[in-house]
């Protein structure tokens, strides 16, 4: 009997201390852990504001799942969405999350590789409600972080943006889940409608364009026809007061000649039929068919008859 007590304090002592180091777990400062029983969660281990990460005990029947506590990257596929203007949009997006609420999670998601198929649809929805709202235009301008922003709080809690309707809606916050960012990473035309919309898009600008040629056609016409107006009257002006002053000239030149006409008539007619001869005699080929005693002639007539006396 003195023999086996020995083996029997060794064997307590092992059993001892596999049950003191199955009843031992360590929490990472970026976990945390939930403690089950019997498949029923008891407590949770390095919750935000409760206790703290390092060595923990429970009892040997007991297990321990462990949670990340760091924000996590989540990949949903890429969403075909209707915009408000009934374009359709390839859009792709990410999302961080973190597990905000292990218990809840646990109840809800059981594990991590759930959160896709259960986080995706919420994050798919809330990109289909708030995009269906905006444009194209929308998305592609400084707009695009208000979106973000509300496809962000859409999708943590539907009732908080669309009130008691979205009630039988899910939101991440129903998962125990948070997430802290979602943003589009691109987002594309279809292809079957991409072709159309440049299409679209070209005919647009074809006809700005062919709208600012006929308003600078008609412009150009315009000041064209203003112009010619106003060289029209000027020109109209110029002959009005050119012929004014030439009026003027002829009547001056009249009076000049009439004065001197009456002061030598001999002189004047003299002088009037040598501009007669000058004018009519300048070309050589020119025949002039007259009588002797013509009064053209009547300078010359004179002029001989004194060569003759003398």
């Amino acid at each position: 009997m003195k023999r086996l007590l020995p083996l029997v304090l060794a064997i307590l002592v092992v059993a001892g201390g596999f049950v003191l180091f199955s009843a031992m777990f360590t929490v990472h400062q970026t976990s945390q852990a939930m403690v089950l029983q019997f498949g029923n969660p008891i407590r949770v281990v390095n919750q935000p504001g409760q206790n703290e990460p390092g060595l923990h005990f429970k009892l040997p029947w007991q297990n321990v799942i462990d949670y990340d506590k760091r924000v996590l990257n989540l990949d949903p596929p890429v969403a075909r969405v209707i915009l408000s203007d009934q374009k359709p949009l390839l859009v792709d997006v990410f999302a961080r999350y973190r597990i905000d609420d292990p218990l809840l999670f646990f109840q809800r998601v059981r594990s991590e590789s759930g959160v896709r198929q259960r986080l995706g649809p919420i994050i798919n929805a809330a990109l289909r409600s708030v995009l269906g709202n905006v444009n194209l235009v929308a998305v592609l301008s400084e707009e695009r972080g208000d979106i973000m922003r509300q496809i962000l709080a859409r999708a943590n809690d539907p009732a908080i943006t669309e009130g008691e309707a979205a009630g039988s809606e899910f939101g991440a916050k129903d998962f125990g889940i948070e997430l802290v960012d979602v943003r589009i990473r691109r987002a594309d035309l279809p292809d079957e409608t991409r072709q159309a919309v440049y299409a679209r898009m070209k005919s647009e600008r074809e006809r700005e364009a062919a709208e600012a040629r006929a308003q600078g056609f008609e412009q150009s016409q315009r000041i064209k026809a203003t112009a010619d107006r106003e060289a029209t009257v000027i020109r109209a002006e110029a002959e009005r007061e050119a012929e004014i002053l030439r009026g003027q000239g002829e009547g001056k030149r009249t009076e000049i000649l009439n004065n001197a006409y009456g002061q030598n008539q001999d002189f004047f007619d003299f002088y009037r039929s040598m501009q007669a001869y000058e004018a009519s005699l300048a070309n050589e080929s020119t025949f002039m068919v007259l009588s002797p005693d013509s009064e053209f002639f009547s300078f010359f007539d004179a002029a001989t008859s004194k060569a003759k006396r003398k």
